[in-house]
């Protein structure tokens, strides 16, 4: 009797164990679904705007040049749940400059990544980039601006940092072919300048070895602080070390209100970002430090294995299949795409230019 009931018992739990690891199953497979919907539209769309569960209890909206895509009450709704957001951080009506400036082309070139608890739809957190043209050795190109980050005090700490700064940029590298793209970064909290760092790549500057300024960095950081001032709100009057890249008292075209004292800025957990903030710049005047890299596959690989939550399941099958497209297919890719630059590579000339050229 004792030998059947215990075997009865048995059977009873390895009838619970199933259903368990086909519940965890069945809810595994729908998230990866999910994710998969979600990268799907993101490489089909011609402007994003994208809907995910990025963690238990938030959904994240990323949004693609809002002032062209989205209807007038459409966007007025979604430039309010932004102010709700900032009202908690802020003064009423302190920022004016980017989306919070009124201006129609800021937000045309601007990306809004809107995270809202998944219950209430209450906005907690958001992140507005910016895309700005400038030019590198005589040639437009597109720089992705990480932008005005403001989190909810009600929810820091809750680790936002991976959705807030690296996932648009990783889904714009993806919508783009995977090809190498500008970002750049204005900011005194040496908590965000080591992130930068330690994600993206050739960041400059930065106390990492190896950290240098090219010619590249230079051009570019000239063109942005001649003409994209606006876009991260730094005044006219502000001076702008060329070595450095330091913008002293840079807290006078609309950003006032988020200057921070040393001691109120977020430190990062490596001493090395302090100590490089704290060296750099100068906290009474107002300093802001440029920063300049890329995001590649490098970039992207470690953002996906020391950002993303490690337990996720598609940020484990991303980072396999870039490790496999950075050894296999993507030089191929590169090869046969020959309507767009990459590297030394340049774009075939339009049929037209070619027969006018040959008949020379």
């Amino acid at each position: 009797m004792i030998a059947r009931n215990q075997g009865q018992e048995m059977a009873s739990l390895d009838k619970e164990n199933s259903v368990s690891r086909k519940g965890w199953s069945f809810a595994a497979l729908a998230r990866l679904r999910g994710y998969g919907a979600f990268w799907l539209k993101a490489l089909s769309q011609p402007t994003i705007d994208l809907t995910l569960r990025t963690d238990a209890g938030q959904r994240t909206r990323i949004v693609e040049s809002p002032g062209l895509s989205l209807p007038r009450d459409e966007l007025d709704a979604l430039i309010a749940q932004l102010r709700i957001v900032a009202a908690k951080t802020l003064p009423a009506e302190s920022l004016t400059y980017g989306v919070f400036s009124g201006e129609p082309e800021r937000l045309k070139r601007a990306i809004i990544t809107l995270i809202s608890d998944e219950e209430t739809g209450r906005p907690i957190a958001f992140n507005a980039l910016s895309v700005m043209d400038v030019m590198l050795d005589g040639e437009p190109v597109a720089v992705t601006h990480l932008g005005l980050v403001m989190v909810d005090p009600d929810v820091r700490g809750q680790g936002l940092s991976w959705v807030l700064y690296g996932l648009t940029a990783l889904v714009l590298f993806a919508r783009d072919g995977l090809r190498p793209k500008w970002i750049s970064n204005v900011t005194q909290v040496p908590a965000v300048v080591g992130m930068v760092s330690d994600t993206f790549s050739d960041v400059y500057p930065s106390p990492l070895p190896g950290s240098r300024r090219s010619f590249a960095h230079l051009q570019l950081a000239r063109s942005i602080m001649a003409r994209h001032r606006t876009v991260f709100g730094v005044g006219r009057e502000a001076g702008f070390d060329e070595t450095r890249f330091v913008i002293a008292d840079a807290y006078t075209g609309g950003s006032d209100a988020l200057k921070k004292t040393f001691e109120a800025a977020p430190k990062h957990r490596d001493a090395i970002y302090n100590e490089f903030c704290a060296r750099e710049l100068d906290y009474g005047r107002g300093d802001d430090v440029l920063q300049i890299g890329r995001i590649d596959l490098a970039g992207a690989r470690r953002y996906l294995l020391r950002e993303v939550p490690s337990g996720s399941l598609p940020a484990l099958l991303a980072a396999s299949a870039m490790l496999a497209l950075q050894r296999l297919v993507l030089p191929v890719i590169y090869w046969l795409d020959d309507s767009r630059a990459f590297g030394t590579l340049r774009p075939r000339a339009p049929l037209e230019a070619r027969e006018e050229r040959d008949a020379r």
